[in-house]
């Protein structure tokens, strides 16, 4: 909870988050309530009233120390309040509170362990491992989520450290797929472009009117198999086809 302190009163202010910016050698605050801030700058909230705990420029909010016209003219070109607040505002940072710190490193953590139960299977029964285990496996490994950095790549760097040490059975989760083609599309396709995103063949046979390519693929080469196969330079000349999504390579 913050305190704004001034001469005849005292206002309270809860659920704050501040907005810091600094201009010079002097930091400006503005005390927004939380969660406005993100809709101001997504376009969803739209009036200030709803946004501002208090209309007001600050150089400390915790203090009540108000920004005086000097400061402001000095940094901002302008005294205008609003301009001002709405520049802080846009471009400041935003200072989350520790509950806000928390609800954010625990949102993070879920999305990190999520996408890794995803992209992982126990190699022995073709399952998924629950976020918990994953979680209990890191903590082993003394693993931990770095909130600064982005989420999927942590997620990726885990992923290979869980292979590497096997506290528990882990492998990357692949898909198994049947890829169907005309004699023009193999010829037209198959060394440059298929070929080098399967991480695995299992079959190749020719019938003497079409070729069928069975193999275990990463999930990310999906896509760019379909867009190939799909596109105007191969309309009718092959078909993919997911013959299991929990593969793994022998």
């Amino acid at each position: 909870m913050a305190v704004i302190n001034q001469p005849n009163s005292q206002i309270k202010l809860t659920n704050v988050s501040l907005v810091r910016m600094k201009k010079g050698k002097k930091r400006f605050e503005i005390a927004c309530y939380q969660n406005k801030v993100q809709d101001w700058r997504s376009k969803v909230e739209k009036d200030l009233d709803e946004v501002l705990q208090i209309p007001q420029v600050f150089i400390n909010v915790s203090k009540g120390q108000v920004a005086n016209n000097d400061d402001l003219q000095a940094a901002f070109n302008t005294t205008n309040q609003d301009a001002i607040i709405q520049e802080i505002l846009n471009k400041g940072e935003i200072q989350l509170n520790e509950k806000e710190r928390n609800a954010n490193l625990q949102q993070k953590q879920n999305e990190f362990l999520t996408i890794i139960s995803t992209k992982c299977i126990n190699p022995r029964s073709k399952k998924r491992y629950p976020p918990s285990m994953i979680e209990k496996a890191l903590n082993e490994l003394k693993f931990h989520l770095n909130p600064t950095k982005t989420t999927k790549t942590q997620a990726l760097d885990a992923i290979k450290l869980l292979v590497e040490k096997q506290i528990i059975p882990i492998a990357r989760a692949q898909m198994k797929i049947r890829i169907l083609l005309t004699k023009k599309g193999y010829q037209k396709t198959y060394e440059e472009e298929i070929k080098p995103k399967i991480d695995h063949l299992d079959e190749l046979e020719n019938n003497g009117k079409q070729y069928e390519i069975v193999g275990i693929i990463d999930p990310i080469n999906y896509k760019a198999l379909v867009d190939l196969l799909e596109g105007k330079d191969l309309k009718n000349e092959g078909s993919i086809e997911v013959l299991d999504m929990s593969a793994t390579r022998d």
